[in-house]
Order: structure tokens, then sequence, then C-alpha cells
């Protein structure tokens, strides 16, 4: 018995590592700053495990016309915060495509339509950030 609880103990402690998204209202960095977005370079099939990996924090009014190259095209999932608007565009210098994003969570960019056959899922190169 004892074994069988230990057992359902550590199965629901994995189940806690699973990421979730940050909730949009109380988006804040490491030092309790408002953070406008924060954006991931993975997702999932499953909602509450996407929003995993590498993140980048996007500051009230940030404006990245050319994303970190070690950032570029790699964004899969992305959360807005409370009373914020993120802009993104497919190409650097606000060029190519682009997409307002309202507060909220996208748990998979490949679900946001690009064009008419393209998706957002790893094609971000620029941003702007309001709150």
């Amino acid at each position: 018995m004892k074994v069988v609880i230990a057992l359902l103990l550590a199965a629901l402690c994995f189940v806690g590592l699973n990421a979730q998204c940050p909730n949009p209202k109380t988006l804040q960095d490491s030092e309790g700053n408002k953070l406008c977005a924060r954006l991931f370079e993975h997702s999932s099939y499953y909602y509450d495990q996407s929003c995993t990996g590498k993140f980048l924090d996007v500051s009230p009014n940030e404006d990245t016309p050319i994303i970190p190259w070690v950032w570029n095209n790699r964004i899969s999932s992305l959360v807005v915060g409370s009373s914020c608007s993120l802009t993104v565009w497919s190409h650097f210098k606000k060029q190519g495509s682009k997409k307002k994003f309202s507060t909220g969570i996208v748990y998979q960019l490949k679900e946001v339509k690009k064009g008419l056959f393209g998706n957002w899922n790893d094609s971000i190169s620029g941003y702007y950030c309001t709150c």
C-alpha cells in the first residue's frame, strides 16, 4: 500500500512539472516588474504543456524591429499581459506579414493563420509591444 501511495505522489509531482502559460493578469519578470508579453520557443499539442523551453520577456512599450538572431523564427507560443497588445512582423525591420495580439494566451502559434497557407509558428522576426 505504501508503494502505491508513493507512486501516486511521484506521478502528481511529475504532472506539476508540466509548464503552464503564465496568467496574463499577473505577467511579470523575476523582479516583479510588469511585462507586456512573454514569448516562448516551444508549444505543445496539449495546451497545458505549452509555453515551455526558453522564453523572451518583452517590456511595456518595447520596440524591437530586429529580433535577436537566437530568437528569429523560433517563437511558438506567447502570452500578452493585461491591457497590452503585441504587434509582430514576419520579416526584419517591420516588413512582411503583420499580426496584432491582444491580452491573452496563444498556446500554439501554428493555429494562427498567416496569409492563405501559412501560420505564425516560428515566423516572428520583429515586434512592438504597448501597454
